[in-house]
């Protein structure tokens, strides 16, 4: 049989400080360190989160970016382009202007030939219809 004596209270003591000792010894450090750890993980946790925003709006700041450029890049080019067809019109039309002045000039030139000949062959043109009237007839004259 089990009798109880002054050893159970002695059981009890030993088991209190086993716990106390343990307690101080090994459960607290390890405790203050876990404690430590989820404070470092959620210090880093919220640095995390506070670079991925700060990329996000970096990222909207440079697509905005992005689409300025494109949107001036677009402009200037437009511009460009107006300037190129007027500059195209101008010298289309010097070019026009100056074809004109040549047709006119050739022209010019195609009736004073035009009129030299005329007159060779109107003072040549006697002769021409002697040599075919004789020649139709079949006389020399």
């Amino acid at each position: 049989m089990v009798s109880v004596d002054g050893s159970i209270v002695v059981q009890i003591v030993n088991f209190l400080l086993l716990i106390w000792i343990l307690n101080m010894v090994l459960y607290k450090p390890i405790r203050k360190i876990l404690l430590e750890r989820k404070a470092a993980m959620s210090g880093l946790q919220g640095d995390i989160d506070g670079s991925v925003d700060e990329v996000k709006t970096k990222e909207a700041s440079y697509a905005d970016g992005v689409k300025k450029a494109r949107a001036e890049g677009q402009k200037e080019k437009e511009s460009l382009m107006e300037a190129a067809a007027e500059e195209e019109k101008a010298i289309i039309g010097k070019i026009n202007e100056s074809a004109k002045a040549e047709l006119k000039v050739v022209k010019e030139k195609i009736a004073q030939e035009v009129g030299g000949v005329k007159a060779v062959l109107e003072e040549e043109i006697d002769a021409f219809a002697d040599a075919i009237g004789q020649k139709i007839l079949g006389r020399a004259a």
